[in-house]
């Protein structure tokens, strides 16, 4: 398997908290991350049918217009009582204005109306993909982290549906968690930690 060499790496994401959780992920790493938004690439049309399938799509445009390797992640929230949903479509739940309350307000809304039986199982899954510009191979790995639903959402930390979701074993969500420790602990993280035995 192809290894990661330490230079620059674009972080194809223009999500802010996503480009922060990575960075800080890569510090150790001597890999220089830069993010898509800073770039000026465009954000592709998430097509695909699976977490892979996104993560690679946007990981292999980045890589293509930059000319540089290209880390791509696709995350969410599934939830067991909406049949996995929101799934791969988490980041439109929140609407074109990325509002994120929205999107909890909509997953609680949803989960009441399976009436009293609906469990509040959730999982957040994560898929990081690498692709390289020069033969356009790509690399991927998922990682999850399996918790519970809770409202009203807690905490100010995070992005996303972190607010909502307290990790098994855990008394606060992920709003709640310094960073480092929600870090040491997230989909992301598992997912990190198979890309650097892998490729670093």
């Amino acid at each position: 398997m192809r290894r990661l060499q330490p230079g620059k790496l674009v972080i194809a994401s223009h999500n802010p908290g996503k480009v922060r959780e990575i960075a800080d992920l890569l510090g150790p790493y001597g890999i220089e991350p830069v993010s898509a938004a800073d770039l000026d690439l465009p954000e592709p049309d998430e097509t695909g049918n699976s977490f892979v399938d996104n993560a690679e799509l946007k990981a292999r445009l980045a890589a293509d217009l930059s000319g540089l390797p290209a880390l791509a992640d696709d995350s969410g929230l599934s939830v067991d009582a909406l049949d996995g949903r929101p799934g791969i479509y988490s980041a439109r739940w929140a609407g074109e204005s990325k509002d994120f309350r929205l999107a909890m307000e909509r997953v609680e809304e949803e989960v009441l109306a399976k009436g009293p039986e609906a469990g509040r199982n959730a999982h957040f899954v994560c898929a990081l993909s690498v692709c390289w510009p020069d033969d356009g191979q790509c690399e991927s790995f998922e990682g999850r982290v399996d918790g519970l639903l809770v409202w009203p959402p807690r905490g100010e930390n995070g992005f996303g549906y972190d607010a909502m979701f307290q990790p098994i074993g855990r008394e606060m969500t992920f709003g709640q968690m310094d960073p480092a420790d929600k870090y040491a602990m997230s989909h992301r993280a598992d997912a990190f930690r198979k890309l650097v035995a892998a490729l670093l």
